[in-house]
């Protein structure tokens, strides 16, 4: 399980896979100068509720990762966060199966 630290104080947890998609989809966002909200909802584990975060290229983020190799990038899981991160809501964090699914159901 790696960590996004926000603002060099909070840390969340994500699965290490999603965190390379989601790096690589801010990324692209923060290199644009592009501000912009990320989502996502808490498991019941963690207490259930949803969490969302600005993002803009003045606020530090980290991604730490706990596996020693990077994953093979979806171009589609990417796609698809790259998409939903121009809509009202902001990019929202969702599963590689979720991913494929709303990338099937455009199509």
């Amino acid at each position: 399980m790696g960590h996004l630290v926000y603002a060099g104080s909070a840390e969340y947890q994500v699965e290490d896979r999603a965190l390379a998609h989601l790096k690589v989809a801010v990324g692209i966002k923060l290199r644009r100068k592009e501000c912009f909200f990320l989502s996502w909802s808490n498991p019941v584990e963690r207490g259930s509720g949803r969490v969302s975060l600005w993002l803009s290229p003045a606020i530090p983020l980290v991604f730490r990762f706990s596996g020693s190799r990077p994953p093979e990038l979806n171009q589609t899981w990417i796609n698809v966060l790259g998409e939903l991160s121009h809509t009202p809501r902001g990019l929202v964090l969702m599963s590689e199966k979720e991913a494929e699914a709303h990338a099937a159901q455009r199509s």
